[in-house]
C-alpha cells in the first residue's frame, strides 16, 4: 500500500521540480528586465547574485532528478528540496533588499507545497525554518553583522520595534499559512476518502444490481422510447439464443418478429390489461410460448424513458399443462371405458351362449346358418372392443417378468401375415440388437407391438417396407433402455394430426376405433417407458417404444 502511494506521489514531485524551474525562469526574466530597462534600481552585485541563485536553482533541479531515482523515499526528497529552497529564498531576500525585499513572499509557497507532500508536521517544520532564517537575516542586518546588496549606499533607518514587528508578522503569517494549508489538505483528503467510499459503495451496488439482473431466471430487456434495446441479461440470451453484443441497439421487433403486432392486438382485446401476455413466437430456431410482463421505465424525476420487458419461456409449462389435461381426459375415458366394458360383457356372454346353443340345436343350413355366423362375428368384434376398453382403462401390472423382445417380434410377424390387413407387397425388415430383454407384462407388450405393426400395415395399403429395429440406449437418468422402433413407408401423418394420434377414439380410418395407439401409450406408460411418433406427410412414420431393460426396472 505504501509503495503504491509513493508511486502516485512521485509524478507530483516531478511536477514540483518543473514548477521550481518555471519560477526560476520567471525570476531570470525579471532580473534581465530590471538590469536592462531600469538600470540603477539594483546594484550590480545584487543582479549578479540573482543570476547565481537562478543558476543554482537550475543545477539543483538536475541534482533532484538523480536524487529522486537514488532515494525512493518521497518525504526525504521533499525535506531536502524544501530546505534548499528556504536557503535560496533567504539569500534572494538578502541580495534584493533584506527587510525591504518583496521576495519574502516566496516563503509561503515553500510552506504550501511542503504541507501538500509532508502533511501538517512537515508544513510546521518548514514554517519554523523559514521564520528562523528570515528572523536571523533581519536581525543580522539590524545589528550590522551583514549589509544588504540592494544599493551602494547603506542607510538603515528602521527602529527596533519596527524590525521586531516585521519579524513577528512574517513568522505568524508563516504559521497561519501552514495551518490553513494543513486544514485544506486534510479536508481534501477526507473529501477524497468520502468520495472514494461513495464510489466504492456505488460500484458495489452496481455490481449487486448487475448480479441480480444476470442471476434471475427470467429474461430482462430494457428499451428506450424508440424501442431500441439498452440492456439484455443472460437469461434473455439463453431463451432467445442471441448474445447481448448482437442485441444491443436493435429493435425489439428484430429479436421477436411480430411482437409489436401481437402486443397491440392483446391491448385492443383487453383494455384493462396489466401488461401480462402469453405469446407464441419463433424463438431460437423453434416455436416457443413466452410469457411477457411489460412495465414503464421511469427516471428519478418520474419521466418515462423507456420500457422493461420481463419474460419467461413457458413452452415446457404449456406442454406440461397439455399433458395434465390429456391425462385427465384419459383417466375420465378410462373410467367410462371400464363401466361400459363391464355393462357390455354380461349381455355379450348371453348372446354368445344363446347363439351357439341355437346353432347346435336347430342344425341350421344355408342363409340361416350364415345369419348366425354374422351374429357371432359381430359378437367377436364387440368382445374385442370390450377387451380393448379394459386394456385401455386398466393396464395389467401383474404377471411381470423378463421378456425377450427378440422372441416376441417373430411371433408378431408370423401372426400379422394372417391378419386381414396383410398385403403381399409388404417387405418386412428386422434389425434386432443382441440383447433385447425388458421387464414387464409379456401379454401387454405383445399387444402394444402388435397394435403398432398393424397400424403400420394399414398405412401401406399398396405395399411398402416395414422395418422393426431394436437398439440399446441410455435415458436422461443414465439408465440403460431398449428402443423398439417400427417404421413404414406409408402415407404418413399430417402435422396438425400429430398432437391427436395419441388420443383415444381419434382415427382417420373408416373402420378404425381409434384405440390402437392410445392403448400402446397406456401400456408403455404403465411400464414406466415412453412412446413417441415421428412422421412426415407422404414419407411414412416411425413409432418408437422405449422400455427399461431387465435388471433396471425394479423387478
Amino acid at each position: 500500500m505504501k509503495d503504491n502511494q509513493q508511486e502516485q506521489i512521485g509524478p507530483r514531485v516531478q511536477r514540483l521540480m518543473l514548477f521550481r524551474v518555471a519560477i526560476a525562469s520567471l525570476l531570470l526574466g525579471i532580473a534581465a528586465i530590471v538590469q536592462f530597462r531600469m538600470p540603477g534600481s539594483l546594484s550590480v552585485a545584487s543582479i549578479h547574485a540573482i543570476y547565481i541563485i537562478i543558476a543554482t536553482t537550475y543545477l539543483l533541479s538536475i541534482v533532484y532528478v538523480f536524487l529522486l531515482k537514488s532515494i525512493k523515499n518521497i518525504p526525504i526528497n521533499v525535506y531536502i528540496q524544501s530546505s534548499f529552497d528556504i536557503l535560496l529564498v533567504t539569500v534572494l531576500v538578502y541580495v534584493t533588499g533584506g527587510i525591504e525585499s518583496v521576495y519574502s513572499t516566496l516563503y509561503p509557497l515553500i510552506i504550501i507545497y511542503s504541507v501538500l507532500f509532508l502533511g501538517k508536521k512537515g508544513g510546521l517544520f518548514v514554517a519554523s525554518a523559514s521564520g528562523i532564517l528570515y528572523g536571523l537575516l533581519v536581525d543580522f542586518e539590524f545589528y550590522g553583522v551583514i549589509h544588504p546588496l540592494y544599493s551602494g549606499a547603506y542607510q538603515y533607518t528602521l527602529e527596533a520595534g519596527a524590525v521586531f514587528l516585521r519579524i513577528c508578522t512574517h513568522i505568524v503569517s508563516f504559521y497561519i499559512v501552514a495551518l490553513l494549508a494543513s486544514f485544506l489538505v486534510e479536508r481534501e483528503k477526507k473529501t477524497k476518502t468520502l468520495l472514494s467510499d461513495k464510489e466504492s459503495a456505488f460500484d458495489q451496488l452496481d455490481i449487486l444490481h448487475q448480479s441480480i439482473i444476470e442471476s434471475v431466471g427470467s429474461g430482462i430487456i430494457t428499451v428506450d422510447l424508440g424501442g431500441r434495446i439498452k440492456t439484455f441479461n443472460r437469461a434473455a440470451e439463453v431463451i432467445t439464443g442471441i448474445t447481448p453484443y448482437n442485441a444491443m441497439g436493435r429493435s425489439v421487433a428484430d429479436i421477436f418478429p411480430g411482437f409489436s403486432e401481437v402486443i397491440d392486438r392483446e391491448k385492443e382485446g383487453n383494455a384493462a390489461s396489466s401488461g401480462r401476455f402469453e405469446i407464441a413466437l419463433s424463438v431460437n430456431g423453434g416455436d416457443a410460448t413466452l410469457g411477457f410482463s411489460i412495465y414503464p421505465l421511469i427516471d428519478p424525476e418520474g419521466n418515462g424513458i423507456g420500457r422493461i420487458f420481463i419474460f419467461q419461456d413457458l413452452t415446457s409449462v404449456k406442454e406440461m399443462e397439455r399433458e395434465i389435461e390429456k391425462n385427465r381426459k384419459l383417466a375420465l375415458m378410462g373410467e367410462m371405458s371400464a363401466i361400459l366394458a363391464h355393462e357390455l360383457r354380461s349381455p355379450l356372454a348371453s348372446i354368445s351362449g344363446s347363439t351357439k346353443l341355437l346353432m347346435e340345436g336347430l342344425k341350421l343350413k344355408g342363409s340361416d346358418r350364415k345369419l348366425m355366423e354374422i351374429i357371432l362375428m359381430g359378437k367377436d368384434q364387440m368382445e374385442n372392443l370390450v377387451r380393448n376398453f379394459l386394456l385401455f382403462a386398466r393396464p395389467d401390472k401383474r404377471n411381470l417378468a423378463t421378456i425377450d423382445v427378440g422372441d416376441i417380434v417373430p411371433e408378431i410377424i408370423e401372426a400379422v401375415r394372417f391378419s386381414p390387413g396383410w398385403n403381399g407387397n409388404v417387405e418386412i425388415v428386422k434389425n434386432l440388437c443382441e440383447h433385447n430383454d425388458v421387464y414387464g407384462n409379456g401379454t401387454e407388450i405383445w399387444q402394444a407391438l402388435w397394435n403398432i405393426v398393424l397400424n403400420a400395415l394399414q398405412a401401406m395399403p399398396d405395399g411398402g417396407v416395414l422395418t422393426i429395429e431394436t437398439r440399446l440406449d441410455v435415458d436422461k437418468d443414465n439408465r440403460e433402455v431398449l428402443e423398439i422402433s417400427v417404421s413404414d413407408t406409408g402415407c404418413g401423418i399430417e402435422k396438425k394430426q400429430m398432437s391427436k394420434v395419441h388420443e383415444p377414439f381419434y382415427t382417420t380410418k373408416e373402420k378404425g376405433t381409434g384405440l390402437g395407439l392410445a392403448i400402446v401409450g397406456r401400456i408403455v406408460e404403465s411400464h414406466g417407458g415412453t412412446f413417441r411418433i415421428e412422421s412426415e406427410l407422404g414419407k411414412g412414420a416411425r413409432c418408437t417404444v422405449v422400455l427399461s431393460i431387465a435388471g433396471q426396472a425394479g423387478e
